[in-house]
Parts: structure tokens; sequence; C-alpha cells
């Protein structure tokens, strides 16, 4: 059995703010109805709906023109790393996401580490390019230099 809501939030997966979709019965009432992330389709409902549809659209290309904004510094920059190495060249440890974000924190770059796509840790000396995910449809490769100490 499945259920029409009207989303009141954006739902990575599912939909924009005062999208029409359907659910199954357990999903919209266990998860989406208590957290007031959706509504049951009636038209007062499609009213409110409608009130924040543009602020909601005004809002996410604010944030998109933000996040292309910092798409552009990132993709210009090249972000130094600096690690432990033996005198073979040799890393002690990796370089992970977590690294990356806190080394761009440094840097002024406010980028939370979900958004960094590595698929496996950094664990040689030299350049590499990394992607950035910052939004849907926006992301930056970062150039990442790993050097020795």
């Amino acid at each position: 059995m499945s259920t029409e809501v009207i989303l009141m939030e954006d739902v990575d997966g599912l939909g924009l703010t005062g999208d029409l979709v359907k659910v199954s019965n357990g999903y919209a009432r266990n998860y989406l109805l208590p957290r007031n992330i959706a509504a049951p389709v009636t038209e007062a409902t499609r009213r409110r709906v409608e009130k924040r549809r543009a602020a909601a659209e005004a809002a996410r290309t604010e944030r998109r023109a933000d996040a292309e904004t910092v798409a552009a510094k990132l993709a210009a920059f090249t972000l130094n790393m600096p690690v432990k190495a033996g005198a073979d060249g040799r890393m002690f440890g990796s370089v992970t996401t977590h690294d990356i974000s806190a080394a761009l924190q440094r840097e002024g770059f406010v980028v939370d580490k979900q958004k960094i796509v590595l698929p496996t840790p950094l664990k040689e000396l030299g350049e590499t390019t990394v992607v950035v995910r910052l939004m849907t449809n926006v992301q930056a490769d970062l150039k990442v230099n790993v050097v020795a100490e």
C-alpha cells in the first residue's frame, strides 16, 4: 500500500519541497509525518506549500550560487598536506577525508568531510585530484599535494 504526501522539506532521494510523492504507509506514518517532513495531501496543505515553495526555491538558488563560488575557488586551489614520511619516502599512516577537511578549514574553506569523495585514503606522496561534492550537480576537483615534512 502507498500513501500520497506533500514534502515540506527537501528529502534526498525522494524529492524537493512541495513535491507530491507516493511513499509506503509505514514510511509516511512512522518517519515523514511525525518529523513534519511531509504532510497529508489536502487543499490547505497545497496552499501552505505553495507559499513555502517560493521561499525554498530562492534559498536553494542562493545556496547553489554560494556553492558554485566555493567550487571555483577550490578548483583553483592546491592543498599541500605535509605528512610524516620515512627516509625512503614511505608515509607513516595515510591522508583521509577528515585530514583534508581539517586542512581546508585551516585555509579558510568550510567543507564537511562527507562532501569529500576519496575512494581510499591517500597512502603515497605526490599530487592527487580529489572530488568535493558541495551540492547536487555542483562539484570541484581539488588538487591535494601530499609532501613529506
